[in-house]
């Protein structure tokens, strides 16, 4: 699903035009922020867009529900059993299975840190933004809005 492919997209550093001192007020020159980040291949991007799509919530994690293999994996997975969330509408994929996906997902979110959440292939964050959304009922009004709960009849 997640195949390999070599990055060859190289940008030149951005020079500063001129060689004259900077002041100290003026600001520091700054990297454009596309030299931080590889870029993502077509091949990864469609795979996760496809992943992000295969349910309405999804979480990116290391390890699985069953047996998370770190401790803000096993947080989110905890909150959202406590939220009710209905494993029928729930997966989630183990990025330590593939390196291209664990690195491909942080450059698809823009978000530096695993677990992510998506909800109807919306980003909702990592696990310090799950907790927070948990704890001030964000979460869970999103949730029930989403109709990701397990019904309570059920």
């Amino acid at each position: 699903m997640f195949s390999r492919t070599a990055f060859s997209a190289f940008r030149p550093i951005a020079r500063p035009t001129s060689l004259r001192p900077v002041r100290a007020s003026a600001p520091a020159f700054k990297l454009p922020s596309i030299l931080h980040a590889r870029l993502i291949s077509t091949e990864t991007k469609a795979a996760i867009d496809k992943a992000v799509g295969s349910a309405p919530v999804v979480l990116f994690m290391k390890g699985t529900p069953e047996t998370p293999q770190c401790g803000f994996s096993r947080a989110s997975i905890q909150i959202l059993g406590l939220q009710g969330v209905d494993p029928k509408k729930f997966v989630a994929f183990n990025v330590l299975e593939d390196p291209e996906l664990r690195q491909g997902v942080k450059e698809y979110s823009d978000w530096p840190t695993i677990p992510q959440l998506y909800l109807d292939k919306e980003f909702v964050g990592g696990c310090d933004i799950l907790m927070s959304m948990h704890q001030n009922g964000e979460l869970s009004k999103m949730l029930e809005e989403k109709g990701v709960l397990v019904a309570a009849d059920q």
